[in-house]
C-alpha cells in the first residue's frame, strides 16, 4: 500500500506567499530602520523584541546548550552583524536580497565538509554558475555609476551568508524542534554581544544619540524585524515544513530575492544596470540549477543525479 504524497493546496500557497512577502520586504524595511539607528544597535534591539516577551510564553527548546549558543552565535548575531553592517555601508536592499541566497551554496559545502553529506554534479555546476554570475554583478556594481556598491558591502553580505550557511548546520545537527522556541530562546544569545560591538565600534555617543532621536520609522523597522520577518515568517516557515516535503517547500525562497529586487525598486528606487542585471539573472540561474538541476538530470539521463 503506497501513502499518497501531501497536496500543495491553496492555504500552503498563501502561506508560502506570505512568508516569501515578509522576508521579500525585510530588505527594504532595514534601509529604513539604518536611518535612525546604527546596525550593530539596531540588531541588539531586533533581537531584545524577538526573546521578550516571547520567552516568558515559550518552553525552552530541549537541545544541548552548545547547539543553541552555536545556532545563535552564527545565524542570528553573524549573519544580522554582517548584513546591517553591509547594508549600512552602502549594499542595496534588492541587491543584498540575491547575493544573501547565496548560503544554499555555503550551506552544501559546509555540509559536505562537516555532515559529510554527498555532492551531486547540480550544486557542483550550480555553485560554478553562482560564482561567476556573482563576479559580474561584482565587477559591474563596483563600476556603475548610478548606483555603485562599495566592494565591502558586497563582501560583507557574502560573509552573512557564510554565518546563515553555518547556522543550518547547527539547525541540522538539532534536529526536529519547535522552530518558534528555537527562534525566540536562541535571541537571548546575541543581544549582550550586539550592544558590546556597537559600544565597541559605533560608540557610547553614538548609543545614546540613537536612543534618544528614537523616530516612529526605526522603531517600527525593529518591530516589523522582529515580529513580522522572525516570529511570524519563522513560524509560518516552520509550519510548511512540517506538513510538506522539504523539496517542496525549500525552493520556495528563490522568490525572496524577486520581492526584494522588486520592492527596492518600487520604494527606494534602486535600478540595476544592464550588467548588474545580467549578473543578478546568472546568479539567480545558478540557485535553480542547484535546487531543480538533479530532477533535469535526472529526466534526461536516468540514474544519474
Amino acid at each position: 500500500m503506497t501513502t499518497a504524497l501531501p497536496r500543495f493546496t491553496l492555504k500552503h500557497a498563501l502561506t508560502a506567499l506570505l512568508v516569501v512577502t515578509l522576508w521579500g520586504l525585510n530588505f527594504v524595511v532595514i534601509k529604513f530602520g539604518l536611518r535612525g539607528v546604527p546596525p550593530l544597535l539596531m540588531g541588539a534591539l531586533r533581537f531584545c523584541l524577538v526573546a521578550f516577551p516571547a520567552i516568558l510564553f515559550l518552553p525552552r527548546p530541549k537541545i544541548p546548550l552548545k547547539l543553541l549558543l552555536g545556532y545563535a552565535a552564527t545565524i542570528s548575531l553573524g549573519q544580522f552583524a554582517f548584513l546591517f553592517t553591509a547594508m549600512a555601508v552602502g549594499m542595496p536592499a534588492g541587491l543584498a536580497s540575491l547575493v544573501l541566497q547565496s548560503q544554499a551554496f555555503f550551506t552544501v559545502m559546509l555540509s559536505a565538509l562537516i555532515l559529510k553529506d554527498k555532492l551531486y554534479i547540480q550544486n557542483l555546476i550550480g555553485m560554478a554558475v553562482a560564482g561567476i554570475g556573482l563576479v559580474v554583478l561584482g565587477s559591474a556594481s563596483l563600476h556603475a555609476s548610478a548606483h555603485p556598491v562599495p566592494m565591502a558591502g558586497l563582501a560583507l553580505t557574502l560573509c552573512a551568508a557564510l554565518s546563515w550557511a553555518s547556522g543550518n548546520v547547527f539547525n541540522k545537527k538539532i534536529g526536529p524542534t519547535n522552530v518558534l522556541s528555537l527562534v525566540a530562546w536562541s535571541a537571548l544569545v546575541p543581544i549582550l554581544p550586539f550592544f558590546a560591538l556597537s559600544y565597541l565600534f559605533e560608540g557610547g555617543d553614538a548609543i545614546v544619540y540613537s536612543l534618544q532621536h528614537f523616530n516612529l520609522t526605526s522603531a517600527l523597522a525593529i518591530v516589523y524585524l522582529a515580529v513580522a520577518a522572525t516570529l511570524i515568517g519563522y513560524t509560518l516557515w516552520g509550519k510548511l515544513l512540517g506538513s510538506l516535503p522539504t523539496h517542496m517547500v525549500a525552493p520556495l525562497t528563490l522568490m525572496v530575492p524577486i520581492v526584494g529586487l522588486s520592492s527596492a525598486w518600487l520604494i527606494l528606487g534602486e535600478a540595476l544596470s544592464q550588467q548588474q542585471m545580467t549578473g543578478a539573472v546568472i546568479v539567480m540561474s545558478g540557485l535553480l540549477i542547484n535546487v531543480f538541476g538533479g530532477r533535469i538530470l535526472g529526466a534526461m539521463i536516468p540514474g544519474l543525479r
